[in-house]
């Protein structure tokens, strides 16, 4: 299980949202997100995940500086993954040109299809899609408008296209220390072949252990947020509760 320490950029500063909501709700964790990643870095982590909460909204990278020097400095020790506002082929291949390892498209991928199969091809290897669900039906824009369609649906959709990973968001508890949605992640996780990235709710060491338990049903990794930084979840000992589930199944 690879647990993925989450950075949100917001105006520059590393921030936790509750529910996706971008207008209210907002704490502000840390002002300097490279520190904040060297943070997670020297505690252990294999791979970041950052997004440009400013470029999800607006489409433009307003935080690009701050992503660019993340990855200067930190993508030889570990995996990046970029989110936020990837609409374009143009700002896809801009943050992998940085070194970014993968990209992660969420409403891109669900409104314009052919667009993501474009990415797959020309960037295979490297494409992540984040599927937000409320009550296993995928919303966009924000988390404001159902799409129809289930998150399985469209999940083994784009497998075929050649994504790399789905991660799997149950926007109902995202930001809410309430547990993650084990059921749905794994239920989604059985219908395909390609891994998927648990995230949402994830609160305690009691989460990491329901995560464990159905890793070997492609549950491969889970996104670490406000419970890092509320300090309801100790990274350190996430780690060595994953270490050691791994040494005993050796």
């Amino acid at each position: 299980m690879l647990l993925i320490p989450a950075i949100d950029i917001k105006g520059g500063q590393c921030v936790r949202l509750r529910q996706g909501d971008l207008t209210s709700n907002i704490t502000v964790f840390n002002t300097d997100p490279v520190a904040q990643a060297k943070h997670w870095v020297d505690l252990g982590a294999q791979r970041l995940h950052l997004v440009d909460l400013d470029a999800a909204k607006s489409g433009k990278p307003v935080n690009l500086a701050v992503i660019k020097k993340i990855i200067s400095e930190f993508s030889d020790d570990v995996e990046i993954e970029i989110g936020g506002g990837m609409r374009t082929l143009e700002r896809v291949e801009q943050v992998l040109d940085f070194g970014a390892d993968y990209v992660v498209i969420g409403t891109a991928a669900v409104k314009a299809p052919g667009f993501l199969h474009d990415v797959c091809c020309q960037f295979g290897g490297s494409v992540i899609v984040s599927l937000d669900a409320k009550d296993g039906m995928v919303m966009t824009d924000g988390w404001t408008k159902t799409t129809g369609h289930s998150a399985v649906d469209l999940a083994q959709r784009f497998e075929g296209y050649g994504v790399d990973a789905i991660l799997y968001t149950d926007i109902s508890r995202d930001g809410m220390l309430t547990g993650c949605n084990v059921d749905a992640t794994v239920d989604l996780a059985r219908h395909l072949s390609i891994p998927v990235i648990a995230s949402g709710g994830i609160r305690d060491l009691e989460d990491i252990r329901k995560l464990l338990a159905v890793e070997d049903d492609g549950v491969t990794m889970a996104i670490l947020g406000r419970s890092l930084y509320e300090g309801t979840l100790d990274f350190t000992e996430a780690l060595k509760l994953v270490e050691e589930s791994e040494g005993s199944e050796d």
